[in-house]
């Protein structure tokens, strides 16, 4: 199914695409027949029919399958037609009546701050059951296109079986159309008088599940991707011809500028004082009214009104930048978990704007207020950025200074019941998003917190959360939490401490991040690691140490580990640290299965307890 007519917002910039996580091919629907096909004009308008049949072969496909959804921007389209209709397993077939088509904004409109003209009618089948089938026809005309003269589009099929699956695409003579087809067959097609007729068959077959936190089914997958672009360049022409002129500062720019940057003589530190004073101060709102989606507004309206989309903050930030002589272009990159471009240029996949400033080679996303100035959001990490000024691409760094420090003490007492203090430090990239967090939760959500933790360690009792400096902007951010629990330790007779308590991101859990699919098939994020854990027991008198691990040192040419134990007095410590690096932001698997065995060792450690016995 076309992901244009899944979900129009995916294809406007600076919608946040999530490719559904499917366990492979789902046989409780059959697609029996589909067919999408454009007749596209000269002008980059045109007229979209589409046929669906389906049969719902299992009951749990009634659920979410008897209605049918199609998204519209109702400032660039218009639906013209719409036939359904619900065909019983004895042959009736039982139309869909004019008030089971409801007409409503899209939902993340609803939920979202959004001014947009993203719409959709859901069409509502009647009287369905398991065995039934359902059948839909529509037509869609784009009477204002995206980009004057230019048409482009991203399909992939749903994990359905299909026994009939057919993009068609009727382009005016003149209007050459380019293909990346990755599980799709070119068809021979007759073209009409006068057009120039491509189509392509989708290639059935089984669908492997989606591993955890693999690259986006695009990536690797069955996906067509259509385009009258040449190639990225021209894309990015049309991009920079209309986005250009809204970056340029006025007086009210500049004397921002100057303000901001007020002492600040390194360029760098200059860019990421403008790139914070955006991030904090222009809220985030899609603003896709007409062709809104691929043109920013001019950078001082969105001054003046202080909201916009990421286009909208890219053109504000380029502006500031410039009038503080520094030359910056706006970046097209992917926002979600697509890590390669298809051959042709499309919307579907090039779906965020960012800031490149290339004397600095520095990227800056200033509508991400989760992440300080200077970094990027994990999913911007290791990607290929189209510059709009030059039509070359960048990329943005596979990694970025980042780490944590966990520091955890119990003190043990003599009725086994303990005392503890858990501290967590971030820094570099981390730092501010656990600051906006912690910012961002109400006390009594805080105090929930600790008792889940407690919980965690199969305890009750009750404990303090002390937030640290939230409305700082150091390098550095600290958090802790503290409290009592009951039976820490059952006395008397020899007790098992675990080494490992996993407080809100501990090393821990990166590791076991890593380890959730026994194997690989499919590429993954694997982010860089720089973490520390700090754990100590303060033992209670008259108690001895029976056992504590063996240290460990694991390096394997991506990690590097290090595990020691020891006792002084009666305090036993256990210090861990762990660094990974990758040459890129994600890895193969290859690279799993040759990382395999050294996870495993450090699981293992992980695992380990220190064995105590009090008389």
């Amino acid at each position: 199914m076309s992901i244009r007519l899944v979900a129009l917002l995916w294809l406007l910039l600076c919608a946040h695409p999530a490719f559904g996580r499917d366990t492979g091919t789902d046989h409780s629907v059959i697609v029996d027949r589909y067919v999408q096909h454009f007749v596209v004009e000269p002008d980059g308008s045109y007229l979209l029919t589409v046929e669906q049949v389906k049969t719902l072969a299992a009951h749990e496909a009634v659920r979410d399958h008897a209605q049918y959804y199609i998204g519209y921007n109702q400032s660039l389209d218009a639906v013209v037609a719409i036939d359904a209709h619900t065909e019983k397993a004895d042959g009736r077939r039982l139309a869909v009546q004019p008030h089971q088509i409801r007409d409503q904004q899209e939902s993340a409109s609803v939920e979202a701050p959004m001014f947009q003209d993203t719409r959709l009618k859901i069409i509502v089948f009647p009287d369905v059951q398991p065995g039934d089938r359902v059948a839909v026809r529509y037509v869609l005309r784009r009477h204002t296109p995206l980009f004057p003269g230019q048409f482009e589009d991203l399909s992939s099929a749903r994990f359905h079986p299909h026994r009939d699956y057919r993009l068609i695409y009727d382009m005016p003579p003149g209007m050459t159309l380019y293909a990346d087809a990755a599980g799709f067959a070119p068809q021979p097609d007759a073209s009409p008088p006068g057009r120039r007729r491509y189509q392509w068959r989708y290639v059935d077959g089984e669908n492997a599940r989606i591993e955890l936190d693999s690259v986006s089914y695009l990536d690797y997958g069955k996906r067509l991707a259509v385009s009258t672009f040449p190639d990225y360049a021209a894309f990015a022409r049309a991009y920079h011809a209309r986005a250009a002129a809204k970056a340029l500062p006025n007086t009210n720019i500049a004397a921002l500028a100057a303000s901001v940057t007020r002492g600040i003589a390194d360029p760098q530190a200059r860019a990421v004082a403008l790139s914070n004073w955006v991030r904090r101060n222009i809220r985030y709102v899609g603003v896709y009214l007409g062709p809104g989606g691929v043109v920013p507004h001019e950078a001082s309206s969105v001054l003046i009104n202080r909201y916009g989309d990421c286009k909208d903050h890219a053109a504000l930030l380029e502006a500031l930048l410039r009038a503080s002589g520094i030359e910056a272009t706006a970046g097209l990159v992917n926002n979600g978990d697509a890590y390669r471009l298809p051959e042709v240029p499309t919307l579907g996949v090039l779906n965020h704007a960012i800031v490149y400033i290339p004397a600095l080679q520095l990227f800056l996303d200033p509508t991400a207020e989760s992440v300080a100035g200077g970094f990027l959001p994990p999913a911007l990490l290791g990607k290929p950025v189209l510059l709009s000024n030059s039509g070359a691409f960048a990329m943005t760094p596979s990694w970025q200074p980042s780490r944590s420090r966990t520091s955890t003490r119990f003190d043990i007492l003599a009725d086994g019941s303990s005392r503890f203090k858990v501290t967590r430090t971030s820094s570099g990239a981390s730092a501010e998003p656990y600051r906006r967090v912690v910012r961002a939760t109400p006390q009594a959500e805080r105090e929930r917190f600790v008792e889940r933790m407690l919980q965690g360690l199969g305890q009750q009792g009750a404990g303090v959360f002390e937030p640290g400096d939230t409305d700082g902007a150091s390098d550095d951010y600290t958090l802790s939490f503290s409290g009592s629990s009951g039976a820490f330790a059952h006395f008397p007779g020899p007790v098992g401490l675990a080494t490992t308590y996993n407080f809100w991101g501990g090393l821990g859990d990166a590791v076991s991040g890593f380890i959730q699919e026994p194997e690989r098939r499919q590429d993954f994020v694997c982010p860089a690691i720089d973490a520390e854990d700090e754990l100590q027991f303060r033992l209670p008198p008259r108690a001895r140490v029976l056992a504590l691990p063996r240290p460990l040192a694991v390096e394997d040419g991506n990690f590097a580990y290090r595990s020691r134990y020891a006792r002084r007095g009666n305090t036993v410590s256990v210090t861990r640290r762990l660094q990974f690096r990758h040459t890129q932001a994600t890895c193969s698997p290859d690279d799993y299965r040759r990382m395999r065995p050294a996870l495993e060792r450090i699981m293992r450690d992980l695992r380990t307890q220190v064995v105590i016995e009090k008389s």
